[in-house]
């Protein structure tokens, strides 16, 4: 994007937290956000690819700040948040985008771990993304916290254990979240991507019905978070299908599913 067109964040407009912002969808609502005026807290492992981003696009120190941590590691990612409170102040809207997805076989001992550091990121790293900053929007009486999930997470398919089991879990914990924290005024949205043309998802090996770009996914979901909706499946088609398969019978959802491509397990070949 061209600098002398770009969209600035507003020096004095609202903070978004986003995690997993150097790439694909975190990148797209970066700059969707960045386009509505908000400022930036950027949070990534690869702090100099997102750095020479943000600075591609014209944005400044007052604008955007880039933390770098590892959201698998608990004090990294709450240490990012406790910074950008001391930095930037309270955010008005906090996404926990970053996450990880890659193939696992029960039967091999190392997808153990992939399921392990799957469950860390997905899981244990949304609510650490969080953490920093539910007592402080409690306070204020307002807010925004977004687990980003999948429309994986409505049945499970073969070879996506890990990746499956992770996403329910980040719906159902966004829901007890969210009740925990009615009537308070902070809002607790739960966004379930479908299939988005990322860098994650070129390496699939199969269909992918409705695929979105990543700047149409980050403009619905900028929109869905703006109106507090409690929980989005994005697109709406995907989310159609996604509820006719859950309410298929198991042996017709197995015989659905049966000899569809796997995902890929991490060191594996295409």
């Amino acid at each position: 994007m061209n600098t002398t067109t770009s969209p600035t964040p507003n020096s004095q407009g609202p903070l978004v937290f986003i995690t997993g912002a150097s790439s694909g969808i975190g990148q797209a609502l970066a700059a969707r956000f960045a386009q509505a005026g908000y400022r930036l807290a950027l949070v990534a492992r690869r702090t100099g690819e997102m750095q020479a981003w943000a600075t591609s696009q014209g944005y400044d120190d007052a604008t955007c700040r880039v933390y770098g941590a590892d959201v698998a590691d608990t004090d990294s990612v709450v240490a990012a948040g406790q910074a950008c409170l001391q930095a930037q102040g309270v955010p008005d809207v906090v996404i926990a985008n970053a996450g990880i997805s890659v193939g696992m076989d029960t039967a091999e001992r190392a997808d153990i771990d992939v399921m392990a550091r799957t469950f860390a990121t997905n899981n244990t790293g949304l609510a650490a993304t969080f953490h920093p900053f539910v007592e402080a929007m409690r306070e204020r009486g307002t807010g925004a916290l977004v687990g980003i999930g999948s429309v994986a997470a409505i049945r499970g398919l073969p070879g996506h254990g890990a990746y499956c089991a992770s996403k329910a879990a980040v719906v159902a914990y966004c829901e007890s979240l969210r009740g925990e924290l009615r009537g308070s005024g902070v809002a607790v949205v739960t966004l379930l991507p479908g299939y988005v043309d990322t860098p994650l998802t070129r390496e699939n090996r199969y269909s992918m019905p409705f695929l979105l770009t990543a700047d149409a996914f980050a403009d619905r979901a900028f929109n869905a978070i703006a109106s507090r909706i409690s929980y989005r499946v994005i697109p709406w088609q995907m989310g159609l299908v996604a509820k006719l398969l859950r309410l298929l019978p198991n042996a017709l959802f197995d015989r659905a599913l049966a000899g569809r491509p796997r995902k890929h397990r991490q060191g594996a070949g295409r």
